[in-house]
């Protein structure tokens, strides 16, 4: 399996890694849990599992770095100013990620994005914000609303990259194309961190499956059971389970 590890010079964040994984097929941009690096999803057997997917040409992955602890996990900054920080991990991936995958495919094609945990938010929030380069996407075990991790008041910057608050006002010509355009699949547990409290994966994700529904997004809703906790066997299982469906 061809595996490429490059640093991309952007002007969002300086440097900026990306490790593919492919020579053909339909292009997978990758997003790490909490903290997370590009290589996560080597090391933690994900790749392993859809393997044969990628050795047949049907996908080629690209994973990149967490952004997040100079974004959303930033404690000595309130909700507002996390979502700015956000918006250079944003103007990463699509001026200077995306054009890499561009290349790297000679040509322009649709990117479908997954992730787990905080990588499960940002899957979601490129599709709906950027449905035009990211039209599928695949979550495990996300939660789509930061208000519970932060403080302090907030305003445009973090309503509109916060989904379950900018999705719940759309509407019109824009929802409508949206209708027409993306695919979501949600995916969760119910076992060990995917249940702890209202916070916790399992009910984020049925609230936002249930917003989903409201506003007519296409989205499917996989549930596994409560012997299935929040972990990378887990992940790696629900990935080779459903990534065949996609590409």
């Amino acid at each position: 399996m061809r595996r490429h590890e490059v640093w991309l010079d952007t002007w969002a964040i300086g440097h900026a890694r990306v490790i593919a994984y492919g020579h053909w097929g339909r292009p997978l941009l990758w997003f790490p849990t909490d903290g997370g690096r590009a290589h996560d999803f080597e090391a933690n057997g994900l790749l392993d599992g859809v393997a044969w997917l990628v050795d047949a040409g049907a996908v080629k992955i690209y994973c990149v770095d967490s952004y997040d602890a100079q974004s959303w996990r930033r404690p000595d900054l309130p909700l507002e100013e996390r979502a700015r920080a956000h918006e250079k991990f944003e103007d990463l991936v699509v001026n200077d990620v995306v054009p890499f995958i561009d290349r790297d495919c000679n040509g322009h094609l649709d990117v479908f994005v997954a992730g787990t945990g905080f990588g499960a938010f940002h899957a979601a929030n490129f599709t709906l914000r950027r449905a035009d380069l990211f039209p599928r996407a695949i979550c495990l075990s996300g939660v789509y609303d930061m208000k519970p991790i932060g403080w302090g008041h907030y305003g445009d910057a973090f309503y509109f990259t916060n989904p379950m608050d900018y999705v719940a006002n759309m509407h019109g010509d824009h929802l409508d194309w949206l209708r027409s355009r993306v695919r979501i699949l949600l995916v969760c547990g119910q076992g060990s961190s995917e249940d702890d409290s209202a916070g916790g994966a399992f009910a984020g994700t049925m609230r936002f499956a249930e917003l989903l529904r409201a506003k007519g997004i296409p989205h499917e809703l996989d549930v596994w059971g409560s012997d299935v906790p929040y972990d990378w066997p887990v992940w790696r299982a629900q990935l080779a389970h459903h990534l065949p469906r996609f590409v």
